[in-house]
């Protein structure tokens, strides 16, 4: 590996994090770089399961705290945060370990995708069209766009359409995507776990979160002028309480949906990082730091 980075993910609660903090204790020459989407927010730390900042004092951690919780964040604007930190961090002579379950970052990062911009005018046109005529109509301007998604889904139809439509270009001209895995100088570990031991580990952080004070940040959260912005309000957990403080359903209630849409994500990240076969993954039965012993040969393998 010329450049010695590492990349260690995994889904949600499969205990990444813990092993990353572990591992640039014991190397100091690796600051952690946060690969998680939601994580970018101030004040968004309890929910989120941000280090804590004993933590952040003891090891470098970049990019979080990157926005506040009432402004949307891109997938383009962490990339360009991503560039001047990975910079940085080579100045400065030292690795870096990329840490979270967040897919898309990690090839905005890692891949440097080119990511188009976003055409809100063109976008608000395509909302009211059904999805099969939207289909259509990419089939009609994008022919090798249209055979990158299925003619039900609507999310990736309707962003194919928006950028052919605003940027004037065909949404495939803007690279291969998400299906290419390019040769990478990173390191990419994968921590796996089963999933009924995820399932578990998921229960009962949420509770440990409620704990911790969850619920009040959540109260603080949406009582700032602004709220909780489009994208900070699809962070997991967030979304329920923001309901049950509104009175719209039990706390009990909320703690249920929340735990259950976490899994229902878990199982969404698996899905994702698996398609990817650069990515070595380490298998645990229980305890994530049953993967340290080869955790630790892969980075002395990955040191330039």
């Amino acid at each position: 590996m010329k450049d010695g980075h590492i990349a260690v993910v995994g889904t949600t609660a499969s205990g990444k994090s813990a092993l990353a903090l572990a591992l640039a204790r014991l190397h100091p020459e690796f600051e952690i770089v946060s690969i998680d989407s939601m994580q970018v927010y101030r004040g968004m730390d309890i929910g989120t399961a941000k280090p804590t900042l004993d933590e952040r004092a003891e090891v470098p951690h970049h990019l979080i705290d990157l926005a506040d919780p009432d402004e949307d964040f891109t997938v383009a604007q962490f990339q360009r945060a991503f560039v001047d930190v990975l910079a940085g961090i080579e100045g400065r002579g030292h690795r870096a370990l990329l840490v979270g379950g967040t897919g898309l970052y990690l090839r905005a990062a890692i891949d440097g995708l080119t990511i188009p911009g976003r055409y809100p005018h063109a976008r608000r046109e395509l909302d009211e069209e059904p999805t099969d005529l939207l289909h259509e109509r990419l089939v009609e301007l994008d022919p090798v766009g249209a055979t990158r998604v299925t003619p039900t889904n609507r999310r990736r139809i309707v962003r194919a359409l928006e950028v052919t439509l605003g940027s004037g270009r065909p949404f495939s001209s803007f690279g291969p995507g998400l299906e290419a895995y390019p040769p990478t100088t990173f390191r990419l570990t994968g921590i796996a776990l089963p999933p009924e031991v995820v399932a578990a580990r998921i229960a009962a952080r949420y509770r440990q979160q409620l704990d911790d004070g969850s619920l009040d940040e959540v109260r603080r959260l949406v009582s700032r002028p602004g709220g909780l912005s489009r994208t900070a309000g699809q962070a997991l957990g967030y979304k329920e309480l923001v309901a049950h403080l509104a009175g719209d359903v039990t706390l009990e209630d909320a703690i249920d949906q929340a735990v259950r849409r976490t899994r229902q994500f878990a199982r969404r990240q698996r899905a994702w990082l698996r398609r990817d076969p650069r990515i070595d993954w380490l298998q645990a039965e229980s305890d994530p730091f049953e993967v340290w012993p080869a955790l630790e040969q892969i980075v002395s393998g990955a040191a330039p």
